[in-house]
């Protein structure tokens, strides 16, 4: 999920430590009711804070923009992970170990984040969301393309793609929702298939790849005897 970047040249007149506690409280307390299950506005949120509507709209000037730093808050250290290893299949298994807790403690947010999305996405096709701002997700796709990009040198473009596609549906709140909400799954059965379909998806793509190049040498051999 993709954070929108807000200006905060017009809060330059407030001591930067009292910007800095006044931000940290909207967003602890955005974070409380989201964690209820509430995709909150900005009015609300200051209401909930003890903050004035007018203060809160300073530092968020639109729905989109205080959920986002939320998903960004909540998100923490997924947006940093990184892996020393070279083997793809092996940076996978650490994203999903490393990160999808964070993933589960979180579920709530990122579900009311998921609503926000869903309720804009109605409104812009019935053509009723007039002038706000999107709420933008996305950070997945740079996050799987970085746990599997060893193999930017074994698999073409368009199957590397492919993968990274394919694992997007294995990883993150959506897979979570299946898992837990259709099926009753537990958490830790929930990582356990998780590691277990990224797992089999990694190996597919190499195999495939591997036989595509044997046959194509197989081929030119043949047109070279």
């Amino acid at each position: 999920m993709a954070v929108s970047y807000v200006d905060e040249s017009h809060l330059e007149a407030e001591p930067r430590g009292a910007r800095a506690r006044t931000r940290k409280l909207m967003l602890e307390t955005a974070i409380a009711l989201m964690q209820q299950g509430e995709t909150p506005s900005v009015s609300g949120v200051a209401e909930a804070a003890g903050v004035s509507r007018a203060t809160a709209y300073r530092y968020f000037p639109s729905q989109a923009d205080l959920v986002g730093a939320v998903v960004e808050e909540a998100l923490g250290p997924i947006l940093g992970w990184s892996s020393d290893s070279q083997n793809a299949s092996d940076r996978v298994e650490d994203l999903i170990e490393t990160t999808l807790p964070r993933i589960l403690e979180f579920e709530a947010t990122f579900k009311a984040a998921l609503k926000l999305s869903l309720e804009q996405w109605a409104a812009r096709e019935a053509g009723t969301l007039g002038e706000e701002p999107p709420f933008k997700r996305g950070n997945r796709v740079e996050i799987l393309q970085s746990a599997i990009s060893p193999l930017k040198k074994t698999l073409p473009k368009k199957q590397f793609q492919r993968l990274a596609m394919a694992l997007s549906l294995t990883y993150g709140l959506e897979s979570v929702i299946v898992l837990k909400d259709l099926w009753g799954a537990g958490e830790n059965e929930v990582e356990d298939i998780t590691r277990w379909a990224a797992r089999v998806l990694v190996k597919a793509a190499v195999s495939e790849a591997a036989q595509k190049r044997r046959a194509l040498e197989k081929s030119r051999a043949q047109r070279g005897a």
